[in-house]
């Protein structure tokens, strides 16, 4: 039986909410303020904490930090207070709950509670992500689809994952696919599923990830990268709610939120004819733009703190606290590849730290790329060498193929991202399914290839006209 705590007049809409806890079971404790609060929690303790936003809610959350006394708040206010809202979570409160209360999500977060945050749940002290978290709270019950945008590696997958977290269908499935990882005749399979005999080499009948998200959530990661005919089917099931396997002969009717992630500008791809104006508008119902880490500096450090915890523990190192020297290192980087680079960062930094604490040498970053606008602002230069290009740099590629140099800036790219192919078509400009198929003509070549993360190395393959090795 959970115990909750409300702090807050239970003559208005938090009546309600414990009213509904009480139904589910909860055992209820209740004070008009966060000193009499404290006291309670001082006293008896509880699993959980809905605190109205009229009340100084981060006030509680430092008082309770002070003392070491264990309990999630919960911030409790309705949609217009979410100036207080995103004060609240910045000071460390763990959700917002809007009021008036939805039953279900009460009912979550008691079944919720006194357990741990989930490992995959967004961190946010910065304003501008507590801004979106307070958001996402609001629109999470919701049925309406969702789009989120944002840079390569801010996190997109992550909030999509919480989001399905506080919605009415977190007990049902959450399922991601990634648009561009696979060619388009693999995705549309992999989307619909197929009969068995629909194709060489279908041996067995298979559903596919909207019969997969069947009462949950599909995330449809850079579905910028879709090709447009597999665009139109995509609209087709979101408007009769229904899919055609591929050799199937009759439609399945399917129940499943829809979360579309991109990193492009969907727009900008509508006017260029390489989207669907109206999928557009059909997934952009709730609009949801990820920051980039360089616009959430108060992130950089709790981030850092929290990948060096968890990696010290997945490799079974000591946990080690980052010296301050490596701490103003990691302010100090613009984080162009955003949350993701600093996870690598970190990763690599516990595993080359020596000593009692991490120190700035074992905290090894990229440097930047030059700015596009910079680049397409200056003046052209009348000579074939770029001006700010280090003495002897281009004179050292005279004599060599065009072939060569491109394969090792792939491969150089491709290592520098950690295998990561859609970041590195991103750093180099050129799509997906371009970089693929180079990718795969080395391997023909007899090249090793940085492998994607998760996936073990792959041995190359041979080649009678070349059996050169780069180790990257």
């Amino acid at each position: 039986m959970a115990r909750l705590l409300i702090i807050g007049s239970l003559e208005g809409e938090l009546g309600a909410a414990a009213r509904v806890a009480i139904a589910r079971g909860a055992r209820l404790g209740h004070a008009e303020g966060v000193g009499a609060g404290l006291e309670r929690l001082r006293v008896e303790g509880a699993d959980l904490a809905l605190v109205d936003l009229r009340h100084d809610v981060v006030w509680l959350v430092q008082a309770l930090a002070a003392e070491r006394i264990a309990c999630p708040v919960v911030a409790c206010g309705r949609a217009e207070d979410a100036e207080a809202a995103v004060r609240a979570i910045e000071g460390g409160a763990r959700d917002f709950l809007p009021l008036p209360p939805d039953a279900d999500l009460i009912i979550a977060m008691l079944e919720a509670a006194g357990a741990a945050p989930r490992a995959d749940a967004p961190l946010a002290r910065d304003p501008a992500m507590a801004t979106l978290l307070a958001r996402v709270a609001q629109v999470a019950r919701a049925e309406a689809s969702v789009l989120l945008t944002g840079e390569s590696g801010t996190g997109k997958e992550v909030m999509a994952r919480h989001l399905h977290a506080l919605s009415k269908r977190a007990r049902g499935p959450f399922v991601a696919l990634n648009c561009a990882a696979l060619p388009e005749t693999l995705l549309e399979s992999e989307l619909f599923g197929h009969e068995k005999g629909a194709f060489s080499g279908a041996v067995a009948a298979r559903k596919g990830k909207f019969e997969q998200a069947d009462g949950g959530t599909l995330l449809l990661d850079e579905i910028g990268e879709m090709d447009p005919r597999l665009q139109a089917k995509i609209l087709r099931v979101l408007q009769e709610r229904e899919v055609d396997r591929l050799g199937g002969g009759a439609p399945c009717k399917v129940d499943v939120r829809i979360i579309a992630a991109t990193h492009r500008d969907l727009l900008t791809e509508v006017g260029a004819g390489r989207f669907r104006e109206d999928l557009y508008f059909r997934l952009n119902v709730v609009a949801l733009r990820i920051p980039p880490l360089r616009e959430r500096p108060s992130d950089i450090l709790p981030l850092a703190d929290h990948f060096a915890a968890r990696y010290a523990q997945v490799n079974g190192l000591p946990e080690r606290a980052l010296a301050p020297l490596a701490r103003h290192r990691l302010m100090a980087h613009p984080w162009p590849g955003n949350v993701r680079e600093l996870e690598n960062a970190i990763h690599r930094a516990v595993l080359l730290a020596e000593g009692h604490e991490i120190g700035p040498d074992a905290i090894e970053l990229s440097q930047p790329a030059t700015p596009r606008a910079t680049m397409t602002t200056a003046p052209a230069a009348p000579a074939a060498v770029p001006p700010s290009s280090p003495p002897g740099q281009v004179a050292a590629l005279v004599g060599r193929k065009v072939e060569e140099v491109e394969r090792e800036l792939i491969l150089e790219t491709l290592s520098h991202c950690l295998g990561n192919r859609t970041r590195a078509a991103e750093i180099l400009g050129i799509s997906i399914r371009t970089l693929r198929n180079k990718l795969g003509e080395y391997r023909t070549a007899g090249i090793v290839v940085t492998p994607a993360p998760g996936q073990p190395p792959s041995p190359p393959q041979s080649s009678p006209q070349s059996t050169l090795q780069i180790a990257v």
